[in-house]
């Protein structure tokens, strides 16, 4: 590829667009290319790419003025019909009419995006329509918005008598989001930091404020920001640009003209000192409130759309912070003021302006003082002595590697690449610069040659800057109740000042949207693929085995970018249930500790100089044709640059050979933070903690994740935090890891190695030879667990402010004939009855079904749910629909898209060939995921009723749900088992 122009124009624009600049970016083989609509004003940057998953994605700057959640709720009812789509759910029918490999729709704290990527290029096409319809013709009926953002109803919807509630999925869906205490105090510290800006509300919607939204505000924010003239397009792939602006020019642009209203987030005001703030965050724990006050410092920062002083920001945060040897995260780490650093630590740049903070969660509020001080001296002896060079550098690596990586396992790798430069273009400034970091590598690399540099950065944008705000926050017990009280006060006010014929119009109102709800669109109104589009087949990657000395080597050759990625793996050994119960934090902690004699902090350093990120876990599954036998695996796993593969593989073996169990100081610190960091997460996977506490019957591997990552593994690691308060206690347990990792160790290896086409043959080479050099692995019994089959019927209580639903019935594993129809069946039965039980009508931010045949069970949930018994007995329901109700085959189909969708879904380069190996190294090879899809595109209605009357019998159900204390008296009359977090 040639070397085009700083600032070439684009070629073949639309007679639309006029062309602005093409700049090609080596190191990420891109051509971005800028274009602007004539008419309008709108920008379009399109990032040219040899990729066949085309990504779309249309933003607006958003700029709400309060907590309402105006752009939250817009952004939900956008998606409920518009002028050329004028059914009721477009989008969510779309999700099932389409084979995507990303849709969704989010809403930041200054813009509202709306992206989905697909390979198909009819798909692709189809989703362009209904998106640019939703966007830009939206039909904003008043229903959805009191679906989807709030309304007022009485408890039972044909009663005045009764009390009045409030309902609506996104009010819901901020009563869990603000259940987070971390999001909480990022809310409040950004209140404070940004005393005038939108930075200070709730850009999600405060529960407390959403009532206050009307329906007038919502329809004329729409009017004023989902506007061409406020509008960024972004576009990846190999979808020529001039052909997605003839799409934007002819279904939306050509009917708008230029609109002269500038959105846009000014500057802070700067704050002329510090500030001190103690708020209370709800506590519904049934435990102590001893060290459970959160402290964080705070600082606003520079322009992030800035990117030199954005990078020199991130170098700064990265020398403090980046990991336990960093002098700030190792003060943190150590200090008996709190239990484990914040959640928070780090520099946030996706903002106007930057915020670094840093803190303690785990203290107490009498300590906000010591904390403020530790971090202050900290960061005025960086300003004093500075730091090593080799730190430096160990910093400067790590921004060049994410630079280089081609990543994608998460989000597709296009649509990361266009939010990494979505926020500067957002403030009006140049995106494409965020995309190209090695210019700026390069000059922070001149920058770190002056000792002074980072002695005067960190006094420049830390201790000289009075922007700073300490936040204390420290749990309270009584103020969930406090605010349901102030709910219910405001309601039951409402209802007493209900004017003559008020009442009869919220019953009239709940009665139209039950039947909005209800009713059927003709779904041909939307495009559609069919079976006929779905490729034939899986592509098969190539691969090659060698071995040297005993040991086997697989090798893939992908387009890493210079990156090289390397895998030890052993069977997993036998080990005693005691030993069992800390695998997970034996594979936590095992990176962490020092190794081959240095202490923890210096090879962290070595670390962060050699490799990207060396990571061990343990990888189990069910046998494919029986549940009840597992096979597992240990795996060490690393990635690097090329040019550092040898101090790589030196790493992993040192990691192996001579790992640190001695830190006693070091495990109990991890351990601490750790707990903190599982204590945290339950209200943002609720009902991944949910569906697990059900299925802990049905397998070995089922019991064995609730023991080990579920709610019994959180209780677990809490109870031995709190038991590891001796040096004898300590001593015990670092043994147990130290003979956890004998055993390990003493199984027999094979290795993984995936590098592109220049490097995979030296590297390969090199690391099999440094490998098999090693004396061989004698062996040991492998892993098994015994057979598990019984029910479960669980309420754990846990700090939140809504539900989490699960019910699971025990199935069949992947190599039975009836997994692929019972992987249709969630599909189908979301599809045709969930998502409108639970979500529409009941108010749950999420919900659906799913076969895991990994574990033989079929799990329904609810995420983020205002009810319990309700959603239980939809899920009953739902199966009653299916066997009752005549259906069109056409349901089945869209089913099967989204399940072909979720199984052809391309992954990074490196994570195709991670996933293809180790698929086949527990039996799910190449023709095995074939026959597999082929039953998956042979499913058929009558499929669907035989697997759910065999297997979906209400006497086989196991139910688990995640509730608050105040729910937990409930447990009783579900014939539910009442268990405290």
């Amino acid at each position: 590829m040639s070397k085009a122009p700083q600032n070439a124009a684009p070629t073949a624009a639309h007679p639309a667009f006029d062309a602005v600049r093409e700049v090609e970016i080596d190191s990420l083989n891109l051509r971005v290319q800028e274009y602007r609509h004539r008419a309008t004003g709108a920008v379009h940057y399109h990032l040219a790419a040899d990729n066949s998953e085309n990504v779309f994605l249309v933003a607006l700057r958003t700029v709400p003025m309060d907590s309402t959640g105006v752009a939250h709720i817009l952004e939900h009812t956008a998606l409920c019909g518009s002028e050329r789509y004028p059914v009721r759910d477009p989008f969510f029918m779309m999700l099932r009419r389409s084979l995507n490999t990303f849709m969704n729709a989010f809403t930041s704290s200054d813009w509202t995006a709306y992206p989905f990527a697909s390979q198909n290029r009819k798909d692709f096409n189809n989703l362009l329509d209904v998106y640019l319809d939703a966007v830009f013709f939206s039909k904003l009926d008043e229903l959805d918005f009191a679906q989807e953002g709030h309304r007022v109803e009485f408890e039972d919807a044909t009663d005045s008598n009764s009390p009045l509630v409030y309902k609506g999925v996104v009010f819901n869906e901020m009563k869990g989001a603000m259940s987070s205490v971390s999001s909480t105090l990022w809310q409040s510290l950004c209140e404070h930091l940004f005393p005038t800006t939108t930075y200070h509300y709730n850009s999600g919607g405060d529960p407390e404020r959403i009532p206050d939204l009307s329906y007038e505000q919502l329809k004329a924010f729409y009017k004023s920001h989902y506007h061409p003239s406020n509008a960024i397009f972004m576009t990846f792939g190999d979808i020529p640009a001039s052909e997605h602006q003839a799409a934007f020019e002819e279904r939306a642009l050509c009917r708008f003209s230029k609109q002269d209203l500038r959105i846009e987030v000014p500057p802070e005001a700067p704050l002329p000192a510090p500030l001190r703030i103690e708020r209370p965050y709800a506590f519904d724990d049934s435990g102590p409130t001893e060290h459970k006050t959160h402290i964080v410092v705070g600082w606003i920062l520079g322009e992030s759309t800035d990117l030199l002083q954005m990078l020199r920001a991130q170098l700064l945060a990265s020398v403090l912070l980046d990991n336990s040897a960093s002098p700030l995260m190792q003060a943190l780490e150590t200090t008996e003021l709190g239990q484990a650093p914040s959640p928070l630590c780090g520099l946030e740049d996706s903002m106007r302006q930057m915020v670094f903070c840093c803190g303690l969660e785990g203290s107490e509020a009498e300590h906000a003082d010591a904390v403020e001080a530790l971090v202050l001296e900290v960061i005025s002896k960086l300003a004093d002595q500075g730091i090593a060079r080799e730190r430096l550098e160990a910093v400067l690596h790590q921004l060049e590697l994410h630079q280089r990586e081609i990543s994608g396992d998460s989000y597709p790798y296009g649509l990361q690449l266009i939010l990494q430069a979505l926020g500067c273009a957002t403030h009006y400034a140049d995106p494409i610069g965020v995309l190209d970091l090695e210019p700026v590598i390069a000059q922070l690399r001149d920058d770190i040659a002056d000792p002074g540099f980072i002695k005067q950065l960190a006094r420049r944008l830390l201790l000289d800057n009075p922007h700073r705000v300490t936040l204390v926050m420290h749990p309270d017990k009584a103020l969930s109740a406090q605010r349901a009280a102030a709910e219910a006060e405001r309601l039951s006010e409402i209802k007493a000042d209900l004017a003559e014929g008020e009442a009869e119009r919220i019953i009239q109102r709940a009665a139209a949207l039950e039947q909005r709800q209800m009713q059927v669109d003709d779904p041909d109104v939307l495009p559609r693929v069919e079976r006929s589009d779905i490729p034939a087949s899986l592509p098969e990657l190539d691969y090659q085995e060698t071995a040297a000395g005993g040991l086997r080597q697989t090798r893939y050759t992908q387009g890493t970018n210079g990156l090289v990625y390397q895998q030890v793996i052993s069977p997993l050994p036998a080990l005693a249930d005691e030993q069992l119960q800390i695998l997970p934090l034996y594979t936590n902690i095992l990176t962490e500790l020092g190794v081959g004699g240095d202490d923890y902090l210096a090879t962290q350093q070595r670390l962060s100089a050699t490799v990207g990120s060396l990571n061990a876990f343990t990888s189990i599954r069910g046998r494919v044709d029986d549940e009840q036998q597992l096979d597992g695996n240990f795996v060490l796993s690393s990635k690097a640059l090329a040019r550092n593969a040898s101090a790589q593989t030196q790493l992993m073996q040192d990691t192996l050979a001579s790992p640190g169990f001695g830190e006693h100081n070091r495990i109990r610190e991890l351990i601490s933070q750790q707990r903190a960091r599982r204590e945290q997460a339950v209200t943002g996977n609720g009902h991944g903690l949910a569906m697990a506490a059900a299925c802990a019957g049905m397998s070995p591997l089922a019991a064995l994740n609730h023991q080990l990552s579920g709610l019994s593994g959180i209780k677990s690691l809490r109870e031995l935090d709190q038991s590891l308060k001796t040096p004898q206690a300590l001593s015990t347990f670092a043994d147990q890891l130290a003979e956890i990792h004998e055993r390990i160790t003493a199984m027999p290896r094979q290795l993984l190695s995936i590098a592109d086409e220049q490097h995979i043959d030296s590297f390969a080479n090199d690391t099999l030879a440094a490998w098999s050099a090693l004396a061989s692995a004698s062996g040991g019994e492998p892993f098994q667990l015994p057979p598990r089959r019984e029910t479960v019927k669980q309420l754990w209580v846990a700090n939140t402010q809504v539900n989490f639903c699960a019910q699971a019935f025990p199935t069949v594993p992947v190599g039975h004939p009836d997994a692929a129809a019972l992987i249709v069946l969630g599909g189908f039965l979301r599809n045709g009855f969930l998502h409108r039980a639970i979500r529409e009508k009941g108010g749950a931010y999420g919900g659906g079904a799913t076969q895991d045949s990994g574990v033989a069970a079929f799990r329904f949930y609810s995420y983020r749910d205002p009810r319990l018994a309700g959603t239980l007995d939809d899920f009953g329901a739902s199966v009653r629909w299916l066997l009752d109700t005549k259906h069109d085959e056409r349901a089945v189909e869209e089913a099967i898209l989204g399940v072909i969708g979720s199984m052809d879904k391309p992954s990074s380069p490196a994570g195709e060939a991670k996933q293809h190996f180790h698929n086949r190294l527990f039996g799910r090879d190449h023709a095995q995921r074939e026959a597999f899809r082929q039953r998956i595109l042979d499913v058929s209605i009558d499929d669907l009723r035989r697997v759910a009357e065999t297997y979906l019998k209400p006497e086989l159900a196991s139910v688990a749900v995640i509730t608050s204390a105040s729910q937990a008296g409930v447990a009783e009359s579900l014939g539910l088992e009442s268990l405290t977090l």
